[in-house]
């Protein structure tokens, strides 16, 4: 394991890259012992070609921004190979708006292995870490004392070594640790890679195109509202429930309207 910290990351605040990265919605995801080809097949991308440099990933994601008026439904998915700790590891790159790696993805990724990613949906304050190992969801989190996985507080000790603040006052020097150079150095503890924009810059891409996921069929909805009082209301409406109302609504809105005048005799 590295000794790397937050301290070794502090070129992501001076990087154009790493900037475009923020605003835009990124993802980044090493997976050990997969290969680029199938990293991008278990993700049923539709192969796009090699890409030479972190400009041609980022030029073709904005081709198909302009072709899908700016969704970010799908998105270009680029993959290299990277050397890391016990051999090569892929590492998975996408601006994807804030989509991320589905947790399925990474489940499948991670069998027999490991996947770390670290995430951010695109100028807003939500940053995300995973760690799955041997399909398994480890350790995840978006603020560091809230952390979420079968083992929540397994990286705990690496954690504070990289220079996360895991509670109030412990082990405040003073000094802001800035949280997403901190979870970069926590990858690199996990997997041996250590990320530069050299590297991202100049790596030749596996490219493929991530296509939109499928809408999941709904069952029912939950009603949970409490109001100012502390009243509850809470109460499940089954799909056949909410489809037979929708029915008589409709129905009801076809019927004629009929306007009764004060003189008019009473049905």
């Amino acid at each position: 394991m590295t000794s790397v910290t937050a301290h070794d990351y502090a070129w992501i605040r001076s990087s154009p890259f790493f900037r475009y990265a923020l605003e835009t919605g990124y993802a980044l995801t090493l997976v050990h012992g997969v290969a680029p080809g199938e990293v991008l097949r278990v993700m049923e991308a539709e192969p796009q070609g090699i890409g030479a440099g972190l400009d041609a990933l980022i030029e073709q994601q904005d081709e198909l921004l302009e072709a899908t008026d700016y969704s970010y439904e799908s998105f270009i998915a680029g993959a290299f190979t990277v050397p890391g700790a016990g051999g090569d590891w892929t590492l998975v790159l996408h601006f994807d708006g804030g989509v991320g790696m589905q947790p399925r993805f990474l489940e499948a990724l991670s069998a027999g292995g490991r996947a770390v990613g670290h995430s951010s949906n695109g100028g807003k304050p939500i940053h995300l870490f995973h760690w799955y190992e041997d399909g398994q969801l480890r350790t995840a989190f978006e603020w560091p004392t809230a952390r979420d996985g079968s083992t929540p507080d397994a990286l705990n000790p690496v954690m504070r070594e990289v220079g996360f603040h895991l509670s109030d006052g412990e082990g405040d020097t003073g000094v802001p640790v800035d949280t997403k150079a901190a979870v970069l150095a926590l990858a690199e503890r996990l997997t041996g890679v250590r990320v530069t924009e050299e590297l991202l810059q100049e790596a030749e891409y596996r490219l493929g195109l991530v296509p939109e996921e499928p809408a999941e069929e709904w069952t029912g909805i939950v009603i949970d509202i409490t109001d100012a009082h502390g009243e509850r209301l809470y109460k499940e409406v089954s799909r056949e429930e909410v489809e037979s109302a929708m029915a008589r609504a409709r129905a009801e809105a076809a019927e004629p309207i009929v306007i009764r005048r004060p003189s008019s005799p009473a049905p």
